[in-house]
């Protein structure tokens, strides 16, 4: 890894089309980068970029809607996971005040007569921006793709089989957000953009947003600017991934700070794609990661009852 770079890279391409001893390669470096930084850059991911562009304009266009036409789409039952939620109602679990976003989020759609479809609300489509929703579905279905990939990869390195994750994220409660960021009018009340946090789901995939901010601590409590390359995803390591492993992969605690006073004037979009697994997959650590030297830090629980616990502690749910 450069000095210039606070996250390793690595190349999906190797993995999908790659030979046995390049395959090899990736999953090496993938699980020492999950391992010892929690984040990696992906390149050659299979993203389409013009999907990514299509989506982050029609993304502007919905944030640029009048407040009350936004709340036309935020519907406070389904706690923030299917349309908008509005600004100042999400914080970080230690945070004494709100971050300072609004988003929008689209969820799974179930389409092969799985029973769990009963399990999630139906998307809300946007009828002033019918694109947003429409490429947001298109976007979803093809960062689920890059992300059953990257699990793949990360299954081997575990030695649990290429497989293991398969069943567990087939139509799994992942999430696509649209984060907006507004322009700071005056001076915040100790909020940043988003206080420090680690995610809650297995891994996420983050398109570049349109502005910078977004930082990692590492492992001397230093904050470390992310700033990724045309073309590249930053993936992390989320709070189950870390569970399941007992700690033996990272999840990261990561923020997105407020620019420069000169900057106020300047909103930020980002894209994340928080891949979670079916509720009922168990994150009961694996036997392989629990040792001697490495006691078990984590009760068993299930997906579905962890996501339940976590939305409560960031204010989503009641």
């Amino acid at each position: 890894m450069s000095d210039s770079r606070a996250i390793p890279l690595v190349d999906l391409g190797k993995f999908v089309n790659g030979n046995a001893t390049e395959r090899q390669a990736f999953v090496e470096k993938l699980g020492e980068a999950f391992h010892s930084v929690g984040f990696v850059g992906v390149v050659n991911h299979g993203v389409p970029k013009e999907l990514i562009d299509g989506f982050f304009s029609n993304a502007k266009k919905f944030f640029a809607l009048d407040v009350e036409t936004k709340k036309n789409y935020e519907i406070v039952e389904l706690a923030g996971q299917r349309g908008y939620t509005s600004f100042g109602r999400e914080k970080a679990k230690q945070a004494e005040v709100a971050d300072l976003k609004e988003f929008y989020q689209i969820g799974q759609e179930v389409e092969d007569n799985d029973p769990i479809k009963s399990q999630y609300p139906d998307n809300i489509y946007v009828n002033e921006t019918p694109e947003f929703t429409n490429l947001g579905r298109e976007l979803y279905v093809a960062f689920e793709k890059a992300g059953a990939q990257l699990l793949k990869a990360i299954s081997i390195h575990l030695e649990l089989g290429e497989d293991y994750f398969d069943t567990r994220i087939h139509n799994g409660n992942s999430i696509l957000r649209a984060i907006h960021y507004p322009p700071i009018l005056s001076e915040p009340k100790s909020a940043i953009r988003a206080e420090e946090h680690e995610d809650i789901n297995l891994i996420t995939l983050l398109v570049g947003a349109s502005a910078g901010g977004l930082q990692l601590m590492n492992k001397e409590g230093e904050w470390l600017d992310i700033v990724p390359e045309e073309n590249e995803i930053v993936v992390n390591v989320g709070d189950m991934l870390q569970r399941l492993t007992n700690d033996y992969l990272k999840s990261t605690t990561h923020r997105v700070v407020n620019p420069p006073r000169e900057l106020w004037h300047t909103p930020r979009l980002s894209i994340p794609f928080f891949l979670h697994p079916r509720a009922t997959m168990d994150l009961t650590c694996l036997d392989r990661c629990v040792t001697e030297e490495f006691p078990l830090n984590y009760e068993p629980i299930t997906a579905g009852g962890y996501l339940d616990q976590r939305l409560r502690e960031i204010g989503l749910k009641k």
